[in-house]
């Protein structure tokens, strides 16, 4: 991400050479995974003939593209100093990027399950005929099977590296992208076997896989959604995956409840998008004055947990806010 010899970095946090590296790979990543999205696009229309499930695997590949291009844009636009209108950076960026990439996902699930489903009801029998191959007359299907199978392996893959990624740099849109790319071996196997169902004279096998396929898709986007839209509104951090609340918050509570002069402590963190605001309410022990040294050095320590903790405000105060600070 680096420009003209800049350091990389996010926002007013510079990243470490081993932060560098990641978020190179990251976004080298993301290119190669445009790369073969393009190609797998055009394999799939080529081949995907009259079959329901074929045309779903095309719509979901198509809208494959929507993470990595989210997750560009937001690295690009998250990098960008703040400045007097935007005091809190950019870092926000990632959040609306998830959020296009989650509503886009949603609409379309649901509009795919929709239409998969009427197929089914109403008994469509696509027919999937012979095409001349070098000369060689082949069943169709054959053909989709193979292309199917040849593009669900990339995506396997690239899923798995990216994951790896999104850990390091907390970046939601990097793992949403990177559990769809684990995911579409699902696609890949359930459209296959729709098209193997038809030759085999199962005619609802086709709109079975399609709705399948289109289910997935409507999951994603709903799982998308609902994490975009918690952090989007401030809820608690979370680890990348959205598994469990983020350690940094107990390790900041428990760096601050070792300095000798606090008697209690209340801390609340905004995640940004790949980093972290925190607001610490510090209880001074009974008696004690905490200095502006005695404040620095704490507001340090919290610091230098982790790259992800970006801003830190202290308030001394005589007592935790409740409805302020979650316990």
């Amino acid at each position: 991400m680096s420009q003209s010899g800049a350091k990389a970095r996010f926002g007013s946090t510079e990243l470490t050479g081993a932060q560098a590296r990641t978020l190179a790979r990251a976004v080298r990543l993301e290119k190669i995974t445009l790369g073969v999205l393009a190609v797998t696009v055009a394999v799939v229309a080529l081949v995907a003939g009259q079959s329901q499930a074929m045309k779903v695997a095309w719509i979901e590949d198509s809208l494959s593209f929507l993470p990595p291009l989210a997750f560009l844009v937001a690295v690009r636009v998250a990098g960008r100093r703040p400045t007097p209108r935007h005091p809190y950076g950019y870092h926000r960026s990632v959040g609306v990027g998830h959020l296009v990439a989650a509503v886009a996902l949603l609409a379309m699930g649901a509009f795919l399950v929709v239409d998969s489903g009427s197929g089914l009801l109403r008994g469509e029998r696509p027919p999937i005929g012979v095409t001349n191959l070098f000369g060689t007359p082949v069943w169709s299907g054959w053909l989709m099977v193979a292309a199917m199978t040849l593009t669900s392996i990339p995506p396997v893959v690239l899923g798995r590296m990216k994951m790896r990624l999104a850990e390091e740099l907390h970046d939601k849109v990097l793992y949403a992208d990177a559990d769809m790319n684990k995911a579409d071996w699902m696609t890949g196997l359930a459209t296959a076997v729709g098209v193997l169902g038809i030759g085999m004279g199962l005619w609802w096998a086709d709109a079975v896989a399609a709705l399948v396929v289109s289910a997935s898709i409507l999951k994603d986007g709903a799982t998308n959604l609902k994490g975009a839209v918690a952090d989007l509104v401030d809820s608690r951090p979370t680890t990348y995956d959205d598994a469990a609340p983020h350690p940094l918050l107990q390790e900041m509570e428990t760096v601050l409840r070792q300095q000798p002069w606090v008697q209690d402590v209340g801390v609340r963190v905004r995640d940004e998008g790949h980093v972290f605001h925190v607001e610490a309410f510090v209880v001074p022990a009974e008696g004690v004055v905490p200095t502006l040294e005695q404040l620095a050095a704490a507001r340090k320590r919290c610091a230098d947990l982790d790259w992800k903790i970006e801003d830190v405000v202290l308030a001394p105060v005589t007592e935790l806010p409740e409805d302020q600070v979650p316990r």
